[in-house]
């Protein structure tokens, strides 16, 4: 209860904050619209716990809703940072530089909402079907949780009529999260538009200079140069520009003060029109989790160049070896961990759909900074180094092998293999080897440990052993479904490495299963008893949609979460029909109240993964004798009995009734031999 008041405490905050909308000049549109997603969240969830809980038991059946309200309590206050620094009016020029095409709004945090809310109202779900003591209540509640995760409501359309509402993505929030962004931009060329009108012949020629380099994005999208950029004047020789300190081993990359504000500047020399496109390429990418480009200048009789990026803290690499210290300690918890890998995974998506492979994917490519608000393990990644692949990332390159005992730890088989028969090494390249290296960065991540740092495998013999097959050894103790999905990266058969979309599918899954079961860290927590790869595989066999390079809407995040958990329901009562079938033959005696159950004979049935209303159920066990017992309170010795009584579940008329509908309503109708068959029939 006390997660859910200090989400309202948020939203009472941000209702105050926009009652001066109209001040918001950069991105309106976007925060109006991410109010409005809290708003309706919170007042979704508060109708949800109304409906299915109740008050008196919040000390004692609420335990399963504490994690998934932390986490989104934690997306409201990230949003309200964002609200807060597009109301700031400081530096007006700054903001609109860092802010043109900024997408965090949408990408971040929408993206964490729509995440997060299913997973909430799952949560509900389930504290709601353990409320109360009437049994006959709960039997109904069962009935009408598996309804809803019935097979036939896997469908797009079916989805957004009966649950869009619910999980945030009504008709009218799609339609707003696919013009928003559009409709900010163009509100804002209107406004350097305004602004040079009005300050024209006063501002100096920099400032004119600059709201031309900024009108023009925005008027063309970014999507060209023109074979030029700016003249470096416009940045070198405003009056607050200012070097802070070089960043990393190499001389590229400084820190900067200018119009106010911390940028990162990459500063290089050579002959700059070869890599004008790349420059132009890089310039119009924009996504919270890839290192962004704001500007770029030239002096072209000296052959140098400025461009201007955000500034992060660090990257991975130094991170994870000043956390681990010598004793080589874990640096992330389990759910910081997945949490990182989705970002990556994420970054590496979006460039992919841009069809731009890094083939340099390793931890000193990855940058990372703070949460804000900070949040003890999780950071904020963003992936670096891909683009001008040219002569002008050599000295990045050499400067992040100095930071590595061997790059070739981060390279594909197949790269490796080319690497030794050729100098243009055309495989490095590929989404494959990409997805190879990120396999690697997550073993890292989740032991804090590098790849083969073991020292077993020195110089030459790194490269022919991992050619042929050999790979990290993750201690035992780690969870079996991270580590299926890291294999899976890693797979010597590039053809069998997953895509970066399935990705970020399975881990925004295992993140809702880390939410679920908040003891994952325990020696007895639950397990899966689901491959979540094999989840992934048979739904894109169903959803061709899937496997388009191109990135999916934001808003169908809620419907894959909702697929993935029909599939996980699906397998896990079909495994446990198929152990219940395998097991001995059940022997029952009519008149009989009481059994005694060997437990000894008990089978072996694997933990169920979350806290759901199907593992409320009682489940079959195997009976191997029959006693009658004379008396219910005789004594017993003490110590651990090797058998216990067990008395059947009385059921009343109205129980069997109910029973009897609902196995009427989950099992499947017959097919027609011929003609016509309904949607129903279908499913």
């Amino acid at each position: 209860m006390e997660q859910f008041r200090q989400i309202g405490e948020v939203v009472g905050s941000l209702k105050a904050l926009m009652v001066f909308r109209e001040e918001i000049q950069i991105n309106q549109r976007q925060c109006c619209l991410l109010l409005d997603m809290f708003t309706c969240a919170y007042e979704t969830i508060a109708e949800e716990m109304k409906q299915h809980l109740k008050y008196e038991e919040k000390n004692t059946k609420w335990k399963v809703l504490e994690q998934p309200l932390k986490e989104l309590h934690r997306v409201f206050k990230e949003g309200e940072v964002y609200i807060k620094q597009c109301l700031d009016t400081r530096d007006w020029w700054a903001k609109t530089v860092t802010l043109y095409q900024n997408k965090d709004c949408v990408e971040f945090h929408v993206h964490n909402l729509l995440c997060c809310i299913p997973v909430v109202i799952e949560a509900i779900e389930v504290a709601g079907d353990m409320s109360g003591c009437d049994q006959d209540e709960k039997q109904k509640k069962r009935v009408l949780y598996s309804m809803k995760y019935h097979t036939q409501n896997k469908d797009p359309k079916i989805f957004q009529w009966k649950f869009g509402k619910q999980n945030l993505v009504s008709q009218d929030f799609i339609s707003r999260l696919e013009t928003v962004w559009e409709e900010d931009r163009w509100i804002l060329l209107r406004k350097i538009q305004e602004k040079g009108n009005l300050s024209s012949e006063n501002s100096t020629k920099r400032i004119q200079r600059l709201k031309e380099l900024l009108f023009k994005n925005l008027n063309d999208g970014g999507e060209r140069l023109e074979g030029k950029l700016l003249p470096c004047s416009i940045l070198v020789g405003s009056k607050d520009y200012q070097v802070r300190r070089r960043i990393g081993g190499g001389s590229q990359y400084k820190e900067i003060q200018w119009l106010g504000e911390s940028f990162c500047l990459r500063h290089f020399f050579g002959d700059i029109e070869p890599v004008i496109p790349e420059i132009s390429q890089e310039l119009c990418l924009s996504h919270p989790h890839i290192m962004h480009t704001f500007c770029g200048f030239t002096d072209e009789e000296k052959k140098e160049c400025f461009l201007v990026m955000e500034l992060m803290t660090r990257d991975l690499s130094s991170y994870m070896k000043e956390i681990s210290g010598a004793k080589k300690r874990v640096p992330f918890s389990l759910p910081a961990a997945v949490d990182l890998m989705l970002q990556i995974a994420r970054g590496m998506e979006y460039l992919h759909s841009k069809q731009i492979y890094h083939g340099n994917l390793n931890p000193s490519n990855i940058l990372v900074k703070a949460r804000n608000p900070p949040l003890d393990g999780y950071l904020h990644a963003k992936v670096s180094g891909f683009g001008l692949s040219s002569s002008f990332s050599l000295a990045q390159k050499s400067s992040a092998a100095q930071n590595e005992s061997n790059p070739s730890i981060w390279y594909a088989p197949e790269v490796l293999e080319e690497q030794d028969q050729a100098d243009d090494i055309k495989s490095k390249y590929t989404e494959k080897a990409d997805v190879y290296s990120f396999g690697m960065i997550c073993f890292q991540l989740l032991t804090g440990k590098v790849p083969f740092e073991d020292g077993h495998l020195q110089g030459d013999k790194v490269s022919h052993n991992i050619r042929t097959g050999e790979r990290p050894l993750f201690p035992f103790q780690s969870p079996k479904y991270v580590m299926s999905l890291t294999k899976r990266c890693w797979h010597s058969d590039p053809t069998q490495r997953p895509s970066f979309s399935s990705i970020c599918r399975i881990l925004r899954y295992i993140k809702r299963f880390l939410l679920m079961n908040p003891d994952h860290s325990q020696p007895e927590a639950p397990m899966p008893v689901v491959d979540y790869t094999e989840i992934d595989a048979k739904l894109r066999q169903t959803y061709a949609y899937w496997e388009s390079s191109d990135l999916l809407p934001i808003s169908d995040l809620p419907f894959q979460i909702f697929s993935y958990r029909i599939v996980e329901k699906e397998k896990s009562v079909s495994s446990q029909r198929e152990t219940s079938e395998s097991g001995s033959d059940v022997t029952s005696t009519a008149g009989d109240d009481n059994l005694i159950l060997d437990e000894s004979f008990s089978p072996v049935i694997e933990r169920r993964t979350v806290i759901s209303p199907d593992s409320l159920a009682p489940r079959p066990k195997r009976i191997s004798s029959l006693k009658k017992i004379p008396d219910l309170k005789q004594s017993k010795s003490p110590g651990t009995p090797k058998s216990r009584s067990v008395r059947p579940p009385k059921t009343t008329s109205a129980g069997r009734a109910l029973r009897m509908n609902s196995e009427r309503v989950m099992s499947p109708r017959p097919r027609r031999s011929s003609g016509h068959v309904s949607d129903s029939e279908l499913c």
